[in-house]
């Protein structure tokens, strides 16, 4: 194995492992109460990175990534969880909500070109999985339950916690916003939920040997990958914001079940700005990939834009680099057509690039150099070839799509506006056509245009 990863548990770059040339890869999924924005979409790209890296190289990967469907509590949702809100929200069962918003991830995941998982195991599917962990948790003194009915599990009886976030027991002052807490019920104030009592909650609620409930967020995760996967997992992946409490809670659960680490590699990918400021509702600039469509670019431009970015760094996106990706991306792909291919060709100092923890900007950046090598007879190749990792399709041809009726009333519009030398007008009406997806060419022989 030559991949390596940065280890957020290590805090340096390691060697990914395997289990007897099988790797084994645990992402955590989406919670399915809305479309994922393109934040989200960055990390479940990371997964297929590595995933491809790992399979061109002759790996086996085995990939699991759970749909988180109930139980997700938050700051912002201490008596209700996402699934229930969002279906007060919409007026519909929580369970279509779900299947709503989990068939748009999938449809997400392909328009971004990433591959599927090998198994997309959900949540509410995955009860009794939970509570068969959850005992063993009780029957080992690492959970306990509270005189609320809740079960908890008990964070002091784990001595290593903290170990992937730094945030130690003893740091965690009492009353601490870390997760959602409970009235006086709990014997530390850092034990989280593994069980939630249902109390006055109706739906999405299963049968218990602690009564009617619902499981708490982190055990989830536990689970499924210990359920599915064999261990120790050899790479988990998720969002940085993932870290703490998610993660280090997951951590815990997990060794305290397997005896041992129950993951070899701890990979985050981190933040997304956009147009330097974090993605929320109350800033009005959530991004999803149909916004990127309906503006006329390839949702292929973002998978550009994020493979010229480090997956570790903070990243700030802006329709600015969407367009010049899509530039680029329609130049590439009208190029390959041209280039002669060796599809048995295999590029080594490409991978060296991309085994080095997913060094996708210097990969990118030596596309661009081998794009204006004239003398090189192997561009096609290594452009394919690249593209097996990359993943942008660069062989496809260029879509070819119809004028829409307004489009070609606002091409006669601005030849009329500049055969009458009306200029501020002309330009009005190109910043409608690029919006709309053109790229509008002006020259002495007339106005000329093309597909974004």
């Amino acid at each position: 194995m030559t991949l390596s990863l940065y280890d957020t548990a290590t805090r340096q770059a390691e060697l990914v492992k395997s289990n007897n040339g099988l790797v084994s890869i645990y992402c955590c999924g989406p919670t399915v109460y809305r479309d994922a924005h393109v934040g989200n979409l960055r990390t479940f790209l990371l997964a297929d990175l590595v995933r491809r890296t790992l399979e061109i190289s002759g790996n086996r990967v085995e990939l699991v990534q759970n749909i988180t469907d109930v139980g997700h509590m938050s700051d912002d949702y201490q008596e209700q969880d996402k699934m229930l809100a969002q279906a007060n929200t919409e007026k519909i069962d929580p369970f279509t909500v779900a299947r709503k918003y989990e068939a748009s991830f999938h449809e997400d995941l392909s328009r971004l070109n990433i591959q599927p998982a090998n198994k997309y195991p959900r949540a509410s599917e995955s009860i009794s999985l939970m509570q068969d962990l959850i005992q063993k948790l009780i029957d080992r003194d690492f959970a306990y339950v509270g005189e609320d009915k809740n079960v908890y599990f008990n964070s002091r009886s784990f001595e290593s916690y903290g170990a992937i976030s730094g945030n130690h027991l003893d740091s965690l002052k009492p009353g601490h916003r870390f997760d959602y807490t409970e009235q006086g019920a709990k014997r530390f104030h850092a034990d989280w939920a593994l069980w939630k009592s249902a109390g006055e909650r109706r739906e999405m609620i299963w049968d218990s040997p602690w009564g009617q409930g619902f499981p708490g967020w982190h055990i989830e995760c536990s689970a499924m990958s210990l359920s599915l996967l064999p261990t120790p997992i050899n790479i988990h992946i998720g969002g940085i914001d993932l870290r703490f409490p998610h993660h280090e809670n997951e951590r815990a659960q997990s060794n305290a079940i397997i005896g041992g680490e129950a993951v070899d590699l701890w990979l985050h990918g981190e933040h997304l700005l956009f147009e330097g400021r974090k993605m929320s509702k109350s800033s009005n600039n959530v991004v999803l990939v149909q916004d990127l469509i309906n503006k006329g670019f390839d949702p292929l431009s973002l998978r550009f834009c994020f493979l010229e970015n480090r997956y570790r760094s903070q990243m700030d996106l802006t329709w600015d680099a969407i367009a010049a990706a899509s530039t680029t991306l329609k130049r590439w792909r009208q190029k390959l057509i041209k280039w002669e291919i060796n599809y048995d060709f295999y590029d080594a100092e490409l991978i060296a690039l991309i085994e080095n923890d997913l060094d996708t900007p210097k990969a990118m950046q030596y596309l661009r150099e081998i794009e204006k090598d004239d003398s090189n007879p192997n561009r096609g190749s290594i452009f394919k070839f690249a593209d097996k990792i990359l993943g942008l399709d660069l062989d496809r041809a260029p879509l070819l799509m119809p004028l829409s009726l307004h489009q070609q009333d606002l091409l006669a519009q601005r030849v009329d506006a500049r055969n009458s030398k009306n200029w501020q007008e002309s330009d009005r009406i190109r910043v409608l056509l690029e919006a709309s997806g053109l790229e509008i060419m002006d020259s002495a022989s007339g106005q000329t245009w093309s597909w974004r």
